[in-house]
């Protein structure tokens, strides 16, 4: 009776690159060569969703981590130097982010160290809630593309930040990059001087160390496996600090994209009016062939109420009554949408960026709490000022879409009545009515926008300027062609008269000559300053603990994807260690080991080396048959730890039973019992002095199960779901397990995981809302499971956050 049940199989049509179980739920993440990223159900291993590569997530997945609540799955690419948030719900790209060097590995953990001072953190983190509104969602008429947040995204963007305990996103890549993402989105630590390429590291839940397994190239060239062990006791030390800090920051990022999407959808609604104005109005004026001017025609019109036949012809049969009321509805509506925009998504996330970042610089002021962690209250204060300035610009846009709008209005009912006359129809009386004041109106919008002064515009052949607002709106770094005019402001007066207040650093500068843009990229670039340098503080903080060369990468196994390849890091949150599992082929093919590692690097703990050899196996002991009896050696795959008391191992037999492949629980318990400090030459690598590390046999007993028909070769877990899934040679062949019963019904499980389902990854349809499909499709998926997978899908349902299952 075969250990472990399978529950699914598939050949797949794309070579796997990387797997990752999700932490909370029974759903695996898969990336292909293709740059596909794909979501699987246990049950059939059936699809829930697939990600595309597209231009905002290139073509190279090179590593997976999910954050720990399951709810968003990060990955790195190889070809962008990128990494992205992606919403496990409806395969949404959340946020996208630059690194320095290719990210090859990453690992995100939750910080479970647990004091006074963090509990009543999380107590009081939604004071913020109390004092400031809800950001209003971004409208949804406008295709607003971001490679941060797609149009309807305004309500994801401070859910990024999910559970209130801080969770950490270690990254490692080419080049000694490591870099430390508080939330998956705030650089809180740049590491420096590692040498090598980064192949698996793991940050230990106490934040004391950090553990690396890299890459160097030797004196002689040869790649080698190394162990580092990195101490982080400041962020251990200051984690009230470092958790306060981090979650003001990720406000404030979160609050910086909030606003660049705003200013996004501003300017598509004003490339909305240019594009009326150039369909229209523009092709009118270009069409006039009169030596006069349009601005000095419509003048006459306007004082006289006489116009050329020229004028009357172009306007009744080009632009004729029914389109210059379309023309002036549309561009109201777009300078509405622009008002709407600046006063509740400008303003609003102006406030809301006032308020955190004065709240970072009340932390910064406590010296003795903050200032060790690189926090500068003059940068600070600098940044609230440059938010102050964007606010001040923002107010100065919406006077200038004031007063435009009146004149546009007063143009477009002038304009309609004069219209309504020449075809002699009747004119609403409350249409006929022109006051003084209208008539400067309609003058001012003349004057502005029917002008061929040169300076006024700058799109080419083009004679119809309606730069006044737009001006503001251009992402460049020249003056504004017309600001506003300040002549008679009084407040303004009295400033340039005050010697005191002139210079007063109480008062926001209001840039009267920069566009919207400039200011807003000036403002991002104070804040991100301001982010930056804690990160570069506390990265000089962390020095190397630990070195120790393991062994020389084998020639032969060049060609082997090094996504999966040994060895395996993990953090024992219980027993506060770092192990790591891997393999020395060329010294002892049959042998696997286990290093063990305190992860507080100031307490002294062994160096705990074992192997666990494999060569003197006994198959199984309550089998009579002599084949059964016979010793069988075997070597190592693959190896990936099931939990902090079990190892999981992909073995293949050798010499005549080379094609043999097993798939085995490995009790660690039995193996790390020796608490023997390991005499470690400090100038000899390990496999160099392999002979004095202690060796334990072992027999499997009950727990494993051979592979038939598939040359297995790579795994990935998960213990707390009590998951497996197998992953052949060839990275298209895929087995999946529930690892904590027997498979009791053998053949009804092969017929129902038939390989003949080979294309069923492709013939699943992808809805336009994937994330509604899979919630249909995995509820017809669960009615189909035996009573062991309904027994687990009672356990999910009493457990959080279980929208897909």
């Amino acid at each position: 009776m075969p250990a472990f049940r399978q529950v699914g199989e598939k050949q797949l049509p794309n070579p796997v690159l990387c797997m990752a179980w999700s932490p909370k739920r029974d759903l695996i993440a898969l990336a292909n060569t293709t740059g596909e990223l794909l979501l699987h159900r246990l049950a059939s291993f059936q699809r829930v969703w697939s990600l595309p590569p597209s231009e905002y997530t290139g073509r190279e997945i090179a590593a997976l981590a999910w954050r720990p609540d399951g709810k968003i799955l990060a990955f790195s690419l190889g070809d962008t130097k990128q990494v992205v948030l992606c919403g496990v719900e409806k395969a949404e790209i959340l946020h996208v982010f630059p690194v320095q060097s290719p990210v090859t590995c990453m690992h995100w953990m939750e910080v479970m160290e647990e004091s006074s001072v963090l509990s009543s953190f999380y107590n009081s983190e939604d004071e913020s809630k109390l004092f400031l509104p809800k950001l209003p969602t971004l409208p949804k008429s406008y295709s607003t593309t971001s490679k941060i947040f797609s149009e309807e995204k305004s309500d994801e963007i401070l859910n990024l930040l999910g559970e209130v305990r801080l969770n950490v996103l270690a990254l490692g890549g080419d080049n000694g990059l490591v870099e430390l993402y508080a939330y998956g989105m705030y650089k809180i630590a740049t590491l420096g001087s590692i040498s090598g390429m980064c192949r698996s590291l793991s940050l230990s839940s106490d934040l004391k160390s950090l553990s690396i397994i890299t890459e160097v190239r030797s004196v002689d060239n040869n790649p080698e496996i190394c162990y580092i062990q990195l101490d982080t006791g400041l962020l251990s030390d200051c984690l009230p600090e470092v958790t306060r800090m981090a979650r003001k920051f990720t406000h404030i990022s979160t609050l910086l994209q909030y606003l660049h999407l705003s200013l996004t959808c501003m300017c598509e609604a004003w490339d909305d009016i240019l594009m009326q104005m150039d369909l229209r109005l523009t092709k009118f004026v270009q069409e006039k062939n009169t030596s006069t001017q349009v601005q000095d025609e419509f003048l006459e019109l306007l004082l006289w109420g006489q116009s050329s036949p020229e004028l009357q012809a172009l306007l009744m049969n080009q632009l004729t009554v029914k389109g210059l009321k379309k023309l002036g509805q549309s561009i109201e509506s777009s300078y509405s949408s622009i008002q709407k925009l600046v006063i509740s998504h400008l303003q609003s996330g102006s406030e809301a960026l006032l308020y955190h970042l004065s709240e970072v610089r009340g932390m910064s002021l406590w010296k003795q709490k903050f200032e060790p962690l690189g926090l500068d209250s003059s940068a600070i204060e600098g940044a609230i000022t440059a938010v102050g300035s964007f606010s001040l610009k923002a107010n100065e846009l919406l006077q200038v879409i004031d007063k435009s709008m009146k004149n546009f209005k007063a143009f477009f009912r002038w304009l309609y009545v004069a219209m309504l006359r020449m075809c002699e129809e009747h004119v609403p009386p409350e249409l006929n009515k022109m006051t003084q004041k209208d008539i400067a109106f309609v003058a001012d919008f003349l004057s502005e926008h029917f002008s061929e002064n040169e300076e006024l515009f700058d799109r080419k052949g083009k004679y119809f300027n309606v730069e006044r607002v737009g001006q503001y709106l251009k992402d460049e770094d020249e003056d504004l062609v017309s600001p506003p005019s300040t002549k008679g402001n009084q407040w303004l007066k009295f400033l340039q008269e005050s010697t005191h207040l002139k210079e007063s650093p109480l008062l926001f500068p209001s840039f009267p000559q920069k566009s919207l843009h400039f200011v807003k990229r000036m403002m991002e670039n104070v804040i991100e300053h301001c982010l930056q340098k804690p990160a570069e503080v506390i990265g000089k903080s962390v020095k190397q603990a630990v070195f120790l060369p393991l062994y020389t990468v084998p020639e032969s196994s060049e060609n082997t994807p090094r996504l999966f390849e040994l060895p395996s890091l993990w953090n024992d949150k219980k027993a506060k260690m770092h192990c790591v599992v891997f393999c020395m082929p060329e010294i002892s093919p049959y042998k696997l080991y286990l290093l063990r590692k305190g992860t507080d690097p100031n307490r002294h703990i062994p160096n705990i080396v074992t192997s666990i050899d494999l060569s003197h196996h006994l198959d199984n002991a309550d089998d009579d048959s002599p084949e059964a009896q016979s010793h069988c050696a075997y070597s190592c795959l693959d190896a990936r730890f099931y939990d902090d008391e079990m190892l999981t191992v992909v073995l293949q037999g050798s010499g005549e039973q080379n094609s043999r492949r097993v798939l085995a629980q490995l009790p660690l318990a039995s193996n790390l019992t020796c608490e023997t400090e390991f005499s470690w030459e400090p100038n000899l690598r390990l496999d160099q002095q392999s002979s004095n590390i202690p060796s334990q046999g072992l027999v499997l007993g009950n727990q494993w199960r051979e592979l038939e028909n598939m040359k297995a070769q790579f795994l990935a877990v998960n213990g707390i779901r009590k998951v497996a899934c197998v992953l052949s040679a060839n990275l298209r062949h895929i087995r999946v397990f529930e690892m904590d019963v027997e498979d009791e019904d053998d053949e009804g499980a092969d017929s129902q995981n038939v390989s003949a389902d080979q294309d069923g990854l492709e013939t699943t349809v992808t809805s336009q809302n994937p994330g509604e499909e899979s919630l249909e499709t995995e509820g017809e998926a669960g009615e189909q499971e035996g009573d062991a997978f309904k027994k687990i899908e009672e356990q999910l349902e009493s457990e959080e956050a279980p929208e897909l299952l």
